[in-house]
């Protein structure tokens, strides 16, 4: 049994439940009429082709997702089947079968239960749209107010508020008015999907029902009026990658397609609903990322691991914290920067948006195994002949943090008598020290990480200045805000955290 049979079965079986319950326990069971349709059906002539990406689709999307669809298999040559139907059931039919590859909602609301439930992972938004009520053209004037829905002459359907998010949304609203209750009294059918309620006024067996208003760009017989009530009902609608894709890449790239700023966006936009601020759509696009040297162990697993379930590419750039600002200054725009210290963020706060303070590292004094030379404090590092190495002051956010805390010591003058190196990362020092060149250095704690056979670390105590927070920030002009987004997102993942801790920083990111 292939995927879309597997999503099929579950599909009935939910569909076969959602039917019990309209006939036994829905709100207005009294007023219920059959549907004019149903849209939960496999979709397009690719079905039952193993190889195709499966998304489980909102009826209230089908028609723009159609047309992207059909764009995206025509410039990729990948291939998409979909299942369309009401959010809530779409939900328990892939918690049912357990396959897909992406689910895409009416509203968010969904996602974030999906996400509680460890069915979904990425989340991108795509679109927004309204509730408003439905009518034929010319008989807009019939419906004026939220009293004219509960006249006995008009005929007012719904969809059905436990399967589909436009019935949701609508109760939600109206139980925290406490007008619930008289709508549902004058409800006289409840559908299955947005797109049923619509159906149902073109033929003539209602008179107005409860919709978004982008379902009406297909309609253009139905006009929409807006309500107060109902300001505030808003979908926000995007789309997930379900945990059980046996290819994420592949579900994230048409996932990206969807919500591309020129490919998915321009369809959203054309049919009436409101758009949001896409990425720039590319095959494989490729992040450059700015980071100071003494991140890279704790962070190149988490991008080694991001490109390859998003199937995109990171350009790194290691470095001294102040070579990376030099750079920045001098034009180069990298689309996230994760800065060895607040400071040397500061300095380029204006190329970036809010940064997150991610973790914390603290200098140290490292030495040989043993500490041949009996070193305990920076007091010890003045004593004559002793070659100590420090970060270079411009050249790295290390060099600073180090001339900082000499300065707040009162040992400066008589520390720098003996430095004979300044370099720009912390690795640099430790493999002076491992070569015999040094007999002190001062540098971060995570520059030791993994050389605890042959150095030991000294904390210098009592002074502040000597710990420094490592925050990451996007660029205000990256054209991938949504990707850079999602990478941020895993830095902070509960693996990335242990890298951080297994490297000698200390975890900051709430």
């Amino acid at each position: 049994m292939n995927r879309m049979s597997l999503a099929l079965l579950g599909s009935l079986i939910v569909m076969g439940l959602l039917l019990y319950s309209l006939a036994t326990e829905s709100p207005s069971r009294k007023h219920h009429q059959p549907a004019t349709s149903s849209t939960t059906e496999a979709s397009g002539s690719q079905a039952n082709s193993d190889d195709a990406l499966l998304m489980y689709c909102a009826a209230s999307n089908r028609a723009v997702v159609e047309k992207i669809r059909e764009d995206y298999e025509n410039e990729t040559g990948r291939r998409v089947e979909i299942q369309y139907g009401p959010s809530q059931s779409l939900l328990s039919s892939l918690e049912v079968s357990k396959t897909g590859d992406l689910y895409l909602p009416a509203d968010d609301s969904y996602l974030d239960i999906s996400l509680e439930r460890g069915l979904v992972e990425e989340v991108i938004p795509l679109a927004e749209m309204q509730v408003v009520i439905a009518v034929r053209k010319g008989e807009e004037s019939r419906i004026r107010t939220f009293d004219d829905l509960l006249r006995e002459d008009i005929r007012l359907v719904q969809a059905n508020p436990d399967a589909a998010a436009v019935g949701k949304q609508t109760r939600e609203v109206l139980e925290k008015t406490g007008q619930w209750e008289q709508l549902d009294a004058a409800t006289v059918g409840y559908r299955t999907t947005v797109t049923d309620v619509a159906n149902d006024l073109i033929v003539g067996a209602a008179d107005a029902g409860i919709v978004y208003d982008a379902v009406l760009a297909t309609y253009p017989d139905l006009t929409a009026v807006k309500l107060p009530v109902f300001d505030t009902a808003i979908a926000k609608i995007a789309v997930g990658v379900i945990n059980a894709s046996e290819d994420s890449a592949r579900a994230l790239h048409f996932a990206r397609y969807l919500g591309a700023s020129d490919r998915g966006q321009r369809y959203y936009d054309e049919l009436g609903f409101r758009p949001v601020n896409g990425d720039q759509w590319a095959d494989v696009p490729e992040l450059s990322v700015f980071a100071g040297s003494m991140l890279q162990p704790a962070i190149e697993q988490t991008l080694i691991d991001f490109e390859q379930r998003e199937g995109v590419a990171i350009s790194r750039v290691y470095n001294g914290c102040g070579i990376l600002v030099a750079q920045m200054k001098a034009g180069q725009h990298p689309d996230a920067y994760f800065a060895c210290d607040t400071e040397f963020m500061n300095q380029v706060s204006d190329q970036f948006g809010t940064p997150l303070p991610v973790s914390r590292n603290e200098l140290v004094i490292l030495v040989e195994k043993g500490n041949p030379h009996g070193i305990k404090s920076l007091r010890d590092l003045t004593r004559p002949g002793l070659r100590v190495g420090i970060g270079h002051e411009k050249q790295c956010a290390m060099g600073w943090l180090t001339q900082q805390t000499l300065t707040e010591s009162g040992l400066k003058l008589e520390v720098m008598e003996n430095v004979t190196v300044q370099t720009p990362t912390g690795d640099m020092l430790v493999n002076q020290l491992k070569t015999g060149s040094l007999d002190a250095a001062v540098a971060y704690l995570s520059n030791a990480a993994g050389s605890g056979d042959v150095l030991d670390a000294i904390r210098i105590t009592g002074l502040e200045c000597s710990q420094a927070t490592q925050p990451i920030a996007i660029s205000q002009k990256t054209p991938y805000s949504h990707l850079a987004g999602r990478l941020l997102k895993e830095i902070q993942s509960t693996d990335s955290q242990e890298r951080f801790r297994a490297n000698g920083f200390v975890w900051q990111a709430e």
